[in-house]
């Protein structure tokens, strides 16, 4: 079965969905986007995703294409057409087609907006989870304000080919300070030696993961202790347990960083847990 993506008002197969040479997009990485995660043909934590959405959108002074009730229903209908019961949906918005020029387009230029689907392997997801993932540290050379949600993410490209190339799964990024601030694609977690579930507060210096803001409630009604701080990378090291979370692996755990094995080097009770009961606060459309 072809692949199905809206694009500009219209479904269209794969390989007929184009967008123009000078969208803004292509042009200058001007634009946002969204990844929400399909679970039984039914998206997960919508709300919270189109929120994020508006927010990005704000910060960089972008308008919505349409409204939020309307994008709800293409979106949905991307993934009927997709036949995508387990996988993900994405979204991406741009500032819309334009001469190039580094300043904002003239008023009334419509955003362009693709919206695609397609299903995830759950079962390999799963299996990968039950042994763990391995991640690198590298610099974190991004720009100032990663909390929006931009297409933008060459430094994160990089940071995955490292991983990649020293046989990982995930980069962490650290700042000057020798604090980690998140993963290429993920937010980080450790679980310290007493027992305490640590991640970075949602601040400019990572993006606000829905994944990670439903596990918070997790970790509460677990009755868990919690706090948002920064960790360093030697805190790391010397974690009980360490995982990721993002919509596409939900919390994924970590066994090794930088070659160092974590505690054991197999994935926790924490983490296990954690991604055993995360569907039960999720919000399921």
């Amino acid at each position: 079965m072809s692949r199905i993506a809206y694009v500009n008002g219209r479904y269209l197969p794969r390989h007929a969905a184009m967008v123009h040479i000078e969208d803004r997009g292509y042009q200058f990485s001007d634009g946002v986007y969204e990844v929400c995660e399909v679970r039984g043909g039914r998206m997960v934590d919508e709300r919270r995703h189109i929120g994020r959405l508006q927010r990005s959108l704000a910060e960089l002074r972008m308008r919505m294409p349409m409204s939020s009730v309307a994008l709800g229903i293409v979106m949905r209908e991307t993934i009927r057409q997709n036949r995508v019961r387990d996988g993900i949906v994405y979204l991406q918005i741009t500032r819309g087609v334009a001469r190039r020029d580094h300043a904002f387009p003239p008023p009334g230029t419509a955003p362009s907006i693709v919206i695609t689907a397609r299903t995830l392997d759950v079962a390999g997801n799963a299996r990968t989870a039950a042994e763990g993932i391995a991640v690198i540290t590298v610099p974190d050379n991004r720009w100032a304000r990663v909390d929006i949600k931009a297409i933008a993410l060459l430094p994160n490209v990089l940071a995955k080919q490292a991983a990649r190339d020293r046989g990982a799964k995930e980069a962490w990024f650290v700042d000057g300070a020798g604090l980690v601030t998140e993963g290429a694609s993920t937010n980080a977690w450790i679980v310290t030696l007493g027992g305490k579930v640590i991640t970075r507060p949602a601040d400019n210096g990572i993006l606000r993961g829905i994944t990670r803001s439903v596990l918070i409630d997790v970790i509460k009604a677990q009755g868990l202790e919690f706090e948002e701080r920064p960790f360093t990378v030697e805190e790391a090291y010397a974690a009980r347990e360490a995982f990721v979370t993002s919509a596409s692996q939900i919390v994924m755990p970590v066994v090794r960083i930088d070659g160092r094995p974590v505690a054991n080097g197999a994935p926790g009770l924490v983490a296990t847990a954690l991604r055993r009961d995360f569907y039960q606060h999720a919000e399921w459309v």
